[in-house]
């Protein structure tokens, strides 16, 4: 049970402390920055001490995860980019890529408590934590979250549905942690097994959360709240009780650019998300997650003052998320090149029952559907459908990956 309305006093600061605040710690990070051999020649003869705001930051290089990517494999496993040596963290992740990410044992290190909270989540919950736990970070960065709010965990993971309900039943789990998607198979197993689950929180991420869906739990009484983190920067922004727009966390700087350019796009324009962490181990500078969104205007109702945006609109590369993993045009272009009797192919992220469909088109005169699946599932990291259409029959519109899913 919740006993304060905010997580802490910093989401309620006036726009003039905050500001006040980030003067004071922004300097501070891009010097630690400065020192770090990850950024190389790309801060130098930057004044950190007049990096004092987003503005400000408007005038430095985009650090993309291209760029990180390398430098990891130049000088693995980090970079250069973190403040401590690996040994001195406490686990080390890997993404696909791979990029691989650390993580401490200090409270709250990946900062998701603040969501957990403004989704209800607290002493007396017990989160049904349905993130993987295997190499990716996702697991632990909401089991972190919710050791900061003081809720039990059940470390569920994904799959094995049955013993899922069973556990949640047992356990009488309270409150979800997962991917948007996963909750609805989780109670129709229950309902399917006659067994009535205790559910009445969901606090979700990794995909879009899709209004229909939402309101597939508030019917089941279900309140569903969404977060956008990733693997390399933690939490970014999060819902609210008043669920308008996700309002961005204390610790990151949040801008909105031009794709590609690093150059600040008009407000409430789309642009890609640039984000800066005030996190001391990791200091990432206008990391580009290549996720699109706009600034939301205004502050939300719920009296959390930071600015908020209107969550996930998409990619700026194509890469796109199904199921809840990326699926990217560099994929696409190896299921091509593994068959040489393939001209094209085409990925289709649609939306069948609440749930993600991947149909994978493509163009061939080959008739080995069940060869060019095994390549899919191997190469794409998904299983999909296969259609093979003749040659020459697929769009050429520049896309090797279409999203038919309404966000709206």
């Amino acid at each position: 049970m919740l006993t304060k309305p905010h997580f802490d006093d910093l989401e309620t600061r006036s726009a003039d402390q905050r500001a006040a605040d980030l003067a004071q710690a922004l300097p501070q990070q891009i010097a630690r920055a400065q020192g770090l051999p990850g950024y190389g020649e790309t801060l130098k003869g930057v004044d950190a001490s007049q990096i004092t705001s987003a503005a400000a930051l408007a005038d430095l290089p985009v650090l993309r995860k291209s760029e990180l990517g390398k430098a990891q494999a130049g000088q693995p496993p980090f970079g250069g980019f973190t403040t401590k040596p690996v040994t001195e963290f406490s686990h080390v992740f890997q993404s696909p890529g791979p990029i691989y990410e650390p993580s401490s044992n200090d409270p709250d290190w990946w900062r998701m408590g603040r969501f957990l909270h403004a989704a209800g989540i607290g002493a007396g919950d017990v989160v049904h934590n349905c993130f993987g736990y295997h190499l990716t970070p996702a697991g632990m960065i909401f089991e972190s979250g919710a050791r900061a709010v003081g809720a039990t965990v059940l470390p569920a993971g994904t799959g094995q549905t049955e013993l899922q309900v069973t556990a949640a039943r047992d356990v009488g789990s309270t409150a979800y942690a997962g991917t948007p998607d996963y909750l609805k198979v989780i109670l129709e197993k229950a309902d399917a097994m006659g067994v009535e689950l205790k559910v009445t929180k969901a606090a979700v991420g990794g995909g879009a959360l899709f209004p229909s869906l939402r309101a597939f739990y508030q019917e089941r009484g279900i309140t569903c709240l969404q977060s956008y983190a990733t693997a390399d920067l933690g939490n970014i922004a999060y819902e609210s009780p008043a669920m308008e727009g996700l309002i961005v966390d204390e610790q990151v700087i949040v801008e909105i650019v031009t794709p590609g350019t690093g150059i600040p796009v008009a407000p409430g324009e789309v642009g890609e998300v640039v984000v800066t962490t005030l996190n001391p181990d990791y200091p990432l500078i206008r990391f580009a997650t290549g996720d699109l969104s706009a600034v939301l205007e205004g502050e939300s109702p719920c009296g959390r003052t930071n600015m908020r945006i209107k969550g996930w609109m998409g990619r700026a590369d194509q890469t796109t998320k199904i199921k809840g993993m990326f699926v990217r045009p560099e994929q696409v272009a190896a299921l091509v090149a593994q068959h040489e009797e393939i001209e094209k192919a085409r990925v289709i992220a649609s939306r069948e029952g609440e749930a993600d469909v991947m149909t994978v088109q493509i163009e061939t005169a080959g008739e080995d559907k069940d060869a060019y699946a095994r390549s899919v599932a191997d190469l794409l990291k998904l299983k999909g459908r296969v259609e093979l259409v003749a040659p020459g029959s697929l769009p050429r519109d520049g896309l090797v990956i279409e999203d038919t899913r309404s966000y709206d």
